[in-house]
């Protein structure tokens, strides 16, 4: 119900939402969702052609399809010869009638039909004759939308452009396009069906689909309206793409991918020394349009390639004093060369870089102050909440213990930690972590290696990495840990007015 009501805000055409005659759940959710006031969005239920050897009227899963009372229904049918004898065991007559006959029932039912010619661009190759006479078919009966699915995913921009190019003149119907992203291909594919005509594009938040996944929305509406001046969602939209991209990311419980295009976090990341420099003189010269347009940001990584003046940079951002000749700069140059050389990383963990910067130049904000912790790992390590954690910490004076056992020990000090601080900042419940990555560093060294934790976490906006290196798997996540919640509540104490904690004063180098 939510991912609805975003989508339409967001300013798409058409939500595609479901099977009603595959789960009680869809049919449930199509009940539900009729209560919801839509501005934009049309709501489509999904189904098949009737089954052979049945009228449409007798086809449980039309009826099904009627009962989610939708103004739209989005229907797929065999166009590809193959699956009409070999899969679904019919004769290729009888599969036409299915079409028509299913169409034809809808449109009765004053219904807006969208036919999805499953296996299009397969059964093109291998019959093109009988690829086309089954959009014939429901052109005939009444469909609305053509749409041609590449369902394997599996061709070619090139062929895409031609067999589309090919149909789409012989229709006076709008054409669209459904491709999956087996070859890497989706999104190209989906341009290229646009080039040659089609008007509507199928796809999904972020690619979420079966196998490989769909076409991407978030890679599609830029290129299409950004570079090509085609109109897909409201312009005043297209700054929200990027937090659309990861609230569906959210409410999916799914890492997102930092390699997106567009809304990626490493979309507009900058790590070598020239091109810093580059784009510091003019961010065009390596980025293909401006972050801010669809809502993302430009990040610089934090590493010993990174150059002098791209650190000292990060460094003004948070102590603007400092210049290229102040003693602070040199030490923090060391410093950051001593920890890289011990086995931090900073690209990805830039906050483990800034908080690092505050707390050798005293700029650092007391949240809390921990104590003491233990943690206990029980034999039985397999099962459930095998470890447990003891915590203390103090903050403004005030003292707090806290135990909480975990799937592991890392878990249970996460747990305790928090369960202690919410005591004092109940905003905690905003932020979860994400990711959580271990590294090893020296293998040589066996069991007695160095780690490296990197911890990724997020408060359903922003997305943040912290980093912690030690011969002790424990402590390096500790330290990761730590820096990840110190950074959470000095960015939302910050946003808060009369909440902010008080800096210490900045004491010299």
């Amino acid at each position: 119900m939510r991912i609805v009501q975003k989508l339409d805000d967001f300013g798409v055409d058409y939500i595609e939402a479901g099977n009603p005659g595959s789960n009680p759940k869809d049919l449930e959710f199509f009940q539900k969702v009729s209560f919801l006031t839509l501005k934009n969005a049309r709501l489509a239920a999904f189904g098949s052609t009737r089954r052979a050897g049945i009228t449409a009227k007798e086809d449980a899963n039309l009826q099904a399809l009627l009962k989610a009372d939708t103004s739209a229904a989005a229907i797929f049918g065999k166009t590809w010869d193959f699956h009409v004898t070999d899969i679904i065991k019919t004769t290729l007559e009888e599969n036409l009638n299915m079409i028509h006959d299913t169409i034809l029932f809808l449109k009765e039912q004053g219904k807006e039909v969208i036919f999805d010619a499953e296996h299009f661009f397969d059964g093109y190759r291998a019959n093109p004759g009988y690829a086309v006479k089954c959009l014939e078919v429901a052109a005939k009966a009444g469909a609305d939308w053509l749409v041609l699915c590449d369902t394997n995913g599996g061709a070619f921009p090139s062929e895409i452009h031609t067999i589309v190019s090919e149909t789409a003149g012989q229709f006076s119907i709008p054409i669209g396009i459904h491709c999956h992203n087996d070859g890497g291909m989706a999104a190209a594919n989906s341009l290229m069906a646009v080039e040659a005509g089609a008007v509507q594009v199928q796809g999904t938040i972020n690619g979420y689909g079966e196998r490989c996944g769909n076409t991407n929305l978030c890679t599609i509406i830029p290129n299409l309206q950004l570079k090509s001046g085609l109109h897909c969602i409201p312009e005043e939209q297209m700054e929200n793409l990027t937090s659309v991209s990861r609230y569906i990311s959210e409410l999916a419980n799914l890492i997102p991918n930092e390699r997106d295009p567009y809304v990626g976090h490493s979309a507009f990341a900058h790590k070598g020394g020239m091109h810093i420099d580059a784009i510091t003189k003019n961010p065009s010269s390596f980025e293909h349009i401006q972050p801010c347009l669809i809502g993302n940001e430009r990040r610089v990584l934090m590493s010993e390639v990174s150059g002098r003046s791209t650190i000292l940079k990060r460094i003004q951002e948070i102590t603007p004093w400092v210049d290229k000749t102040s003693p602070e700069t040199q030490y923090l140059m060391d410093e950051m060369k001593r920890l890289e050389h011990e086995g931090y990383q900073f690209e990805g963990a830039e906050i483990s870089f800034e908080l690092m910067v505050r707390r050798a130049l005293g700029r650092d904000t007391q949240f809390f102050n921990v104590k003491d912790f233990r943690v206990i790992c029980e034999e039985h390590w397999q099962d459930d909440y095998s470890a447990s954690a003891i915590i203390k910490l103090q903050v403004d004076g005030v003292d707090e213990v806290s135990a909480a056992e975990g799937d592991g020990p890392v878990n249970a000090l996460d747990r305790a930690l928090r369960k202690a601080l919410q005591v004092f900042y109940p905003e905690l419940d905003l932020m979860r972590l994400t990711d959580y990555k271990v590294r090893v560093l020296d293998t040589e060294s066996a069991t007695a290696s160095k780690v490296r934790v990197h911890i990724e976490s997020t408060d359903g906006e922003k997305v943040w990495g912290t980093v912690g290196v030690s011969t002790n798997i424990i402590a390096a996540s500790w330290s990761a840990l730590v820096d990840s919640i110190e950074y959470f509540l000095y960015q939302h104490h910050q946003r808060i007015p009369g909440t902010e904690k008080k800096i210490n004063k900045f004491d010299a180098v």
